[in-house]
């Protein structure tokens, strides 16, 4: 019935069924990442790496974080106000205080008012924010349970020096080569992260790491095997692996978060419980690549979700290919939704927790269709029908589809559809191509494939020439990235490429 978001670093409710917009902030600071907490009856959001809440029936503000950079712990009280000395801890000075009080009037007047001054404030004044503080570590992630219990948050320190490489740009607006800035060199050391969360109930934090127990933590890499007196020294006392915390996903009634984690050598990502009860983790699923953790759902971004409070989604390459999975908190059990030679490359739970809507390539390596998935029997129903690609937008109420459209000689434009099958797309926008270009008739490339040395199958693109001569030769152009192809049927963004 509402949402809320941020703009020009201010945040924003609307309400769905009136249409208004109420400005939550008007700042001269940046507010951002706002999100329902609280069984939705407060927004929350960041400034300056702290954490706010307002509180949608009243309007109050309230401060739930106290992020500070250097070094530090609980926040100090007041200070001495006047007339007040601050006992210097000597038998002397003690006993001389107490004899001044006891003797004049005055000072115990002052005394009996200050008390009782600080205790009205205490008693009116909202509890004192535990300090947390940064060191030379930088902040990022900090989000709130839904309940509005647990904040979590990620600490950062980088691991290199500092000195990167450098590029020259020869092509420059004033004649004059330039130095671009690019990575450092790989060896580095690598970044180091750490896991918090904080227990606002409790005023307690926790810290989430990595230790021996940590399943697979201490595994060697195959590649070790053919460096016989490496692999000796190291399968001795292997080395504790390092890693990082990518994202950490709430349970809709904050009892659980799941974790997820990556090897720094991105052979491995871990998916893990942590219980607020217990405040232990386990291990829901562990996906390991001897080459690189990647793919539709599996790289860096929020890729996984709640169905109910018992239950998340995710995808694995567990089989080879990007697939949904379930897996339920109460058995500890995983369950493949989707299977076979074919990716899962966007995964969206309907409003009422029923369905996925998904993308996927099973129709063909180079195509993009959209799929209405059930949970309760796995049953898929295809909406889009298009041949080329279709990227979707579902709307709030689930009745329609927009999505790009394009094919492999015609660019992108955007369409509106009802979401069920078989229903008739209308294009909304006639943008991309101009009369000239549209005059021209650019040739359909035709999709091939061959077996590798290795048994896999290679797809390409394949242009042939309307006469072609018998003693001309061909251009072959090798792509060598494996992870952005470009055989497929649809636009290419590889523009370089298509002027070659």
């Amino acid at each position: 019935s509402a949402y809320v978001y941020a703009n020009a670093g201010d945040i924003l409710l609307v309400d769905l069924k009136t249409g208004k917009t109420k400005r939550i902030t008007r700042t001269s600071e940046t507010e951002s990442n706002p999100q329902f907490c609280f069984n939705d009856t407060k927004v929350a959001y960041n400034r300056n790496q702290n954490l706010f809440v307002w509180d949608i029936m009243t309007g109050e503000t309230e401060q739930l974080t106290n992020i500070q950079s250097g070094a530090g712990g609980r926040s100090p009280g007041a200070g001495a106000g006047a007339g007040q000395v601050a006992s210097s801890g000597t038998p002397q000075e003690e006993w001389l205080k107490n004899d001044q009080r006891s003797y004049l009037e005055v000072l115990k007047a002052r005394k009996d008012k200050r008390e009782k001054g600080e205790a009205f404030n205490k008693a009116g004044k909202a509890k004192e924010l535990r300090s947390i503080s940064l060191d030379d570590k930088f902040m990022t992630g900090m989000a709130i349970s839904p309940d509005g219990r647990f904040i979590s948050y990620r600490l950062f320190r980088s691991g290199s020096s500092g000195k990167t490489t450098i590029v020259p740009s020869f092509v420059t607006e004033t004649g004059f080569t330039t130095d671009i800035p690019g990575r450092t060199k790989v060896g580095s050391p690598q970044n180091s992260a750490e896991l918090y969360i904080y227990d606002r109930e409790r005023d307690t934090l926790y810290t989430i790491k990595a230790d021996s127990t940590f399943p697979g933590i201490r595994d060697l890499p195959d590649y070790v095997k053919d460096y016989p007196k490496k692999l000796e020294k190291l399968s001795k006392n292997p080395p504790m692996r390092a890693i990082s915390f990518n994202n950490i996903t709430w349970s809709p009634t904050g009892k659980t978060a799941l974790i997820e984690i990556r090897s720094a050598d991105n052979k491995d990502r871990w998916l893990m419980t942590w219980d607020t009860a217990s405040r232990t983790m386990k291990l829901a699923d562990r996906q390991r690549d001897e080459a690189w953790i990647a793919g539709p759902g599996i790289g860096f971004g929020r890729n996984t979700g709640w169905v109910d409070e018992n239950t998340f989604w995710f995808q694995s390459e567990a089989t080879g290919y990007s697939h949904l999975y379930l897996y339920t908190i109460s058995t500890r059990e995983r369950k493949a939704l989707t299977n076979g030679n074919y990716e899962v490359q966007q995964v969206d739970l309907s409003n009422d927790k029923k369905y996925f809507y998904i993308t996927t390539n099973e129709v063909h390596p180079g195509e993009q269709q959209f799929y209405r998935l059930a949970i309760a029997d796995g049953k898929k129903e295809r909406i889009t029908a298009m041949t080329g690609a279709n990227q979707v937008s579902l709307s709030p109420d689930e009745k329609y589809i927009a999505f790009l459209y394009s094919y492999s000689n015609k660019p992108w434009e955007l369409y509106l559809q009802e979401n069920k099958a078989g229903a008739k797309p209308e294009q909304v926008t006639n943008k991309a191509q101009s009369e000239e270009f549209r005059s021209y008739a650019w040739r359909d490339p035709e999709l091939i494939s061959f077996p590798a040395a290795d048994g896999a199958m290679v797809y390409a693109r394949l242009y042939k020439p309307a006469n072609p001569h018998p003693n001309k030769p061909a251009v072959l152009f090798v792509h060598g990235a494996g992870y952005l192809q470009n055989a497929h049927k649809w636009w290419s963004s590889y523009f370089r490429e298509f002027m070659f």
